[in-house]
């Protein structure tokens, strides 16, 4: 190994593909649904009642600090098993505040990964945001921003709900832009609840487009938890997302969940039935631009420990709170990530 190669791997993971004869840097996304992460203090502005001592759910500093260490479990192991290290950018979505987000990257798994946040306290009634974070050695944001998603209930009032978070950076020496989603829930039924998904793709469609519009050639990754299947309308006619690679125009944006989905596999279950509401899509030019990085594949994480092992959700995401009872587990979604690599020069 000579001198400057055994430098690279010290800055980054690297990969070899003997097949090809190259070697890669390995970048690792990955989004998460940490289901509730809340804080034990009451907050007067928010409907966060259950998760206090005295609530509902009992939440006390002993099962907040469990959750904690749970999540950053996770965290760690994410993608690790090709990237050999945690996400150097993860999105992730119900967490009530910044308190919860420090108190996750200052755990003793993930401290040492010098994580940084981005994050915007959102109008949502339950008091649940988005939030980036990322490695200060991988990723330096030079913009960010929250775009608000407005909605009405069937009396014509507010309904309030979680911003979409959009940051641009520097992902080593590429520029690349990440929006962070979480879209209403199916609260209600999947079609009555449809027009709010239906709402926040065309947010995000928009949001799109106008990063595209100032930078044609803009590297664009949108994740999160969008209550939807990757075939749902909200990301096949408003998004448009393919999920085949030979059918991408030069604007479209792929979406390699739709392939796992047809697949049968999911990040959560409802009912025996598995959906894919967790997802990360792209700009094409992931695929066919040479220049910097470039998508290799993405999957859900499903590790043994998040599954459950025994009564009626065996199989099933290992959540903290199953059927009113507390049961210490990790989140009701799995995580989803995805690896972009480019040669070694």
């Amino acid at each position: 190994m000579n001198i400057r190669l055994l430098f690279l791997l010290f800055l980054f993971p690297i990969i070899l593909f003997p097949q090809e004869g190259n070697t890669f840097k390995i970048r690792s996304i990955a989004f998460y649904n940490v289901e509730n992460l809340f804080d034990i203090q009451n907050d007067s502005l928010t409907f966060d009642d259950d998760r206090t001592p005295d609530g509902k759910d009992h939440w006390t500093q002993e099962r907040y600090s469990h959750k904690i260490e749970n999540i950053a479990k996770v965290i760690s192991d994410i993608g690790s098993i090709e990237a050999h290290t945690s996400p150097d950018v993860i999105g992730l979505c119900e967490v009530e505040n910044i308190r919860v987000l420090e108190d996750l990257i200052n755990h003793p798994r993930l401290q040492k990964m010098d994580y940084r946040i981005v994050h915007f306290d959102s109008p949502d009634e339950r008091g649940i945001d988005v939030a980036l974070l990322y490695k200060h050695s991988a990723f330096l944001p030079t913009s960010f921003q929250s775009r608000r998603l407005l909605l009405q209930n069937d009396d014509g009032e507010r309904d309030y709900t979680r911003d979409q978070l959009v940051v641009g950076g520097v992902l080593d020496d590429e520029q690349i832009y990440f929006i962070v989603n979480h879209w209403p829930s199916r609260s209600g039924g999947a079609e009555r609840s449809k027009p709010n998904r239906l709402a926040a793709a065309a947010l995000n469609k928009r949001i799109i487009d106008s990063i595209v519009k100032q930078d044609v050639s803009a590297k664009i990754i949108s994740m999160g938890d969008l209550n939807d299947d990757p075939v749902d309308d909200s990301l096949k006619k408003i998004l448009k997302t393919k999920g085949s690679k030979n059918k991408l125009g030069e604007n479209d944006l792929y979406n390699p969940m739709e392939k796992l989905y047809r697949k049968g596999i999911g990040s959560l279950a409802y009912r025996d039935q598995w959906n894919l509401f967790d997802q990360m899509y792209f700009t094409s030019n992931f695929l066919n631009n040479k220049d910097g990085y470039q998508f290799w594949k993405a999957n859900v994480f499903t590790a043994p420990y998040l599954f459950t092992k025994k009564g009626n959700y065996k199989g099933y995401p290992f959540r903290t709170y199953a059927g009113g009872s507390y049961t210490g587990g990790f989140s009701d979604h799995f995580p989803v990530y995805l690896y972009i690599i480019k040669p070694v020069q």
